[in-house]
């Protein structure tokens, strides 16, 4: 799809729920026992997956008005799957409902598209064994998954030497089905939506922190009013940044502390970026952020927060292009295995808009520049987080641009086309 250049961008508008945060509120409304009520949950994919996958075991989800009704099971109550739980390309799908099923009294398997299945999910193992999960991954420790009846659960208290939310709430949903407290040492900070959701114990050790879980903390059914995807936000901040002349209000986005440190960056790279308006949705932090066109230097981005915006690290890269001076990212060998291999992907992707490129395996070197004049083509490599950041490029650039498969947005912002063509 072609992408002409935006000459300036005047526009308040408002996004579907917070992936991550909506994944959750499906999961908990389905553990528990009672009718809940979703509002803005995400349209994109990867939740749907999540849907489907519950109603294969047993929930009924209905729509009411745009909002979600779930008439959660209760604990223990999920049926046994008549065939396997297709994650599609959701990791989140697959890894949190892994944790779910493990200690269930039946058997299931979980299966994934071709890009998730060739994901690693090895790191799932040790801290679900260690509650009595009896878990199978495939010979290259990659989907299906084959998980088996457990009848030996026990508490456990599990020490995690690699940051991973997923593994963590895997764990910590598990942990749920137990009577006996379990806990998860994290030494370093991941996105922590499970525990707030869930509103865990937590207890500040040296170093990190551990988060206390057990079947007192399962869900109850309720009403979850869903914040704005901060990380689908991250494409329009950066655009409004980029395009001169330009403001952008997002209202009622996620504002959770482990998933701004983006916003933080760009704010040090001279961005204007203002918060207002905050409120709890979720017991999750949300508020109105305006953004307005700024002049960008490049930073040095610390390793130690690389985990805290991974997924933001490819709309950040857009923004080090059209900076001044270097941008750097190191410690993100992580980008190496999500939907594509983003430290390949972004790379060629500038080396095809003649940009200086040094790769490394944990990350990449550019050199920024404010602008590239001729008309750039670039791949999505069927990753939706690509595809969207270099619409992004495109849409600054002053001849425009092409990305192929710009419809798989759809995994995470099925309506990024759509406000995009507001703009115009």
């Amino acid at each position: 799809m072609f992408f002409p250049q935006l000459k300036n961008i005047n526009a308040e508008i408002s996004l579907a729920g917070d992936k991550s945060v909506s994944h959750r509120a499906v999961i908990f409304a389905s553990m528990a026992k009672g009718t809940s009520e979703i509002e803005n949950c995400s349209a994109g994919e990867d939740v749907k997956s999540t849907i489907e996958c519950f109603k294969n075991l047993g929930v009924k989800i209905e729509k009411s008005n745009n909002n979600l009704i779930i008439h959660g099971v209760g604990r223990f109550g999920f049926k046994p799957p008549l065939k396997s739980l297709y994650a599609g390309n959701s990791g989140t799908t697959a890894r949190l409902l892994a944790g779910l099923l493990a200690t269930q009294k039946f058997n299931s398997t979980i299966t994934g598209d071709s890009s998730l299945s060739i994901r690693p999910m090895k790191r799932l193992l040790p801290p679900l064994s260690l509650l009595g999960g009896n878990l199978k991954l495939s010979n290259s420790d990659t989907l299906p998954l084959e998980i088996y009846s457990s009848n030996k659960l026990h508490h456990g208290r599990y020490f995690s030497s690699t940051p991973s939310a997923q593994v963590k709430s895997a764990f910590l949903l598990s942990a749920l089905n137990i009577d006996e407290i379990s806990s998860y040492i994290e030494t370093v900070p991941t996105r922590n939506h499970t525990e707030i959701m869930l509103d865990l114990n937590l207890q500040k050790i040296e170093p990190g922190v551990e988060i206390f879980v057990s079947s007192i903390n399962y869900p109850v059914e309720g009403y979850f009013k869903i914040p704005g995807d901060i990380s689908s936000a991250a494409f329009f901040i950066v655009l409004a940044i980029l395009i001169p002349s330009s403001t952008i209000k997002i209202s009622g986005v996620l504002l959770n502390p482990s998933r701004i440190a983006f916003i933080e960056i760009l704010k040090e790279m001279g961005a204007s970026i203002e918060v207002i308006n905050k409120e709890s949705l979720c017991n999750e932090i949300s508020g109105d952020i305006i953004v307005r066109s700024s002049v960008l230097k490049n930073v040095r981005i610390k390793e130690e927060i690389i985990s805290s915006i991974i997924d933001e690290i490819p709309i950040l890269a857009v923004a080090g292009a059209f900076a001044e001076g270097e941008f750097l990212i190191t410690g993100a060998s992580e980008l190496r295995v999500k939907e594509s291999d983003r430290i390949e992907s972004i790379c060629k992707n500038f080396i095809n808009a003649g940009m200086d490129v040094e790769i490394f395996q944990d990350g990449f070197r550019i050199k920024g520049r404010y602008k590239a004049i001729k008309e750039v083509n670039f791949q999505s490599f069927g990753d939706h987080r690509i595809a969207m950041a270099f619409a992004v490029y495109c849409l600054v650039n002053e001849k425009g641009g092409f990305v192929d498969d710009i419809d798989s947005s759809n995994i995470s912002n099925p309506g990024f086309l759509q406000i995009i063509s507001t703009f115009y």
